[in-house]
């Protein structure tokens, strides 16, 4: 599944209007992110700004208050890029003790959040502008910008850099992660992809392709209709697993769909997406220490 089939997945699934995603985008904020425990955790929410290769990306770290270190994790959004949506799922995990650092994946054109107002998936000018974002994040870019936000992680004194870092990550962001731990191997121990597109190509740069080069611990979660178009993707990541000795678990959410994990979305399933959150917080538990 490349970029395009990428936007014709979210087309298909999200069938958006112009007034529902304006609405979504202004209402969904962190609604329905955090369960009642994460909320009696006081968070720290700081805007930053971190320099690249290729500019200034700017980002949000979330991180508990009061003293201390935590692992280090990079929050990669959806197509839709840094919103109030992924600033409440960041706020969400660092409750659970990491520092989570969510970047706007397309500094390299804009500041975050890059499509405000309404948006329509189904208008091919709209569609077009997410392409037109995507087109400088070639694997090579995601590789340098995954060293940077994890570089600028481990130069915080809430970043517990002696555990093993992570990486999460929804739609586009599932491939990051990948292309982020074949970077960064002896730092990054611990990589779940959600609902991710484009993990499985047939071009030479295919993320699938560095498994061999990673040493973290995955965790795929796959949307059941994305499954459906592309049945052997699944199989073509377990292989590549298996061949490359690196531990994994892929599993298909049956009755999911396409970006069930995100609150607010038309596709929001609360029952899968908090089995989703359960698998990527027992991973983290096992993996960055």
């Amino acid at each position: 599944m490349n970029f395009d089939n990428q936007l014709e997945q979210v087309q298909d699934d999200h069938a958006v209007s112009r007034r529902g995603f304006a609405a979504l985008t202004v209402a969904a904020g962190v609604a329905g992110v955090g369960g009642a425990a994460e909320a009696e955790v006081q968070i720290v929410e700081t805007d930053v700004v971190i320099k690249t290769v290729d500019g200034a990306c700017d980002a949000a770290l979330f991180h508990p208050a009061g003293k201390g270190s935590w692992p280090a994790v990079v929050m990669m959004p959806d197509a839709l890029g840094l919103r109030p949506v992924f600033r409440g799922m960041g706020r969400r995990l660092a409750s659970a003790g990491y520092a989570v650092l969510v970047p706007n994946p397309f500094y390299r054109t804009r500041k975050a959040p890059v499509l405000e107002g309404s948006f329509d998936f189904t208008n091919p000018a709209d569609r077009a502008k997410l392409g037109e974002l995507r087109a400088p994040m070639t694997p090579d870019a995601i590789a340098r910008d995954a060293s940077a936000w994890i570089g600028f992680l481990d130069g915080q004194k809430v970043v517990n850099t002696k555990a093993k870092a992570g990486t999460v990550g929804y739609c586009m962001g599932g491939p990051m992660t990948v292309q982020a731990s074949a970077a960064l191997p002896m730092r990054v121990g611990a990589s779940a992809s959600f609902h991710g597109g484009g993990l499985v190509t047939d071009k030479p740069d295919s993320p699938h392709l560095l498994i061999p080069k990673l040493k973290a611990r995955y965790y795929v979660g796959v949307a059941d209709n994305d499954d459906k178009k592309e049945p052997l993707t699944k199989t073509a990541l377990k292989d590549a697993f298996v061949a490359a000795k690196v531990p994994a678990k892929i599993e298909v959410y049956e009755g999911a769909m396409h970006g069930w994990c995100v609150p607010g979305s038309p596709v929001y399933n609360q029952p899968a997406a908090e089995r989703a959150w359960g698998e990527l917080l027992a991973l983290y538990k096992a993996a960055l220490v």
